[in-house]
């Protein structure tokens, strides 16, 4: 899937260190856990991709929105212990 991180970009290696190459890697991770919608979304709208990126060398939880049929990348990090679980026991137990 392609992902348009034009506007976020610059943010997620400022705030949490991780580039949209290693975002998309987490996201194209065959076992990557999918909540759609996110289970933190307030309006329903985004959807979270827990995966391996493993030039970072780490789990990643990864935020993305469509609209008029582009997928925007909103925000990626360096997952928390509660996505680890997701990611390890292959999605909600």
């Amino acid at each position: 899937m392609a992902v348009d991180w034009s506007y976020r970009s610059d943010y997620i290696v400022r705030h949490h260190g991780v580039t949209t190459d290693q975002a998309d890697e987490a996201m194209a991770d065959s076992n990557a856990v999918v909540f759609d919608p996110d289970y933190n979304s307030k309006s329903g709208d985004s959807v979270r991709t827990i995966g391996d990126s493993p030039s970072f060398g780490d789990i990643l939880t990864v935020i993305t929105v469509e609209e008029d049929g582009v997928t925007y990348g909103v925000n990626a990090w360096k997952s928390n212990e509660r996505d680890r679980r997701y990611y390890q026991q292959g999605g909600l137990p």
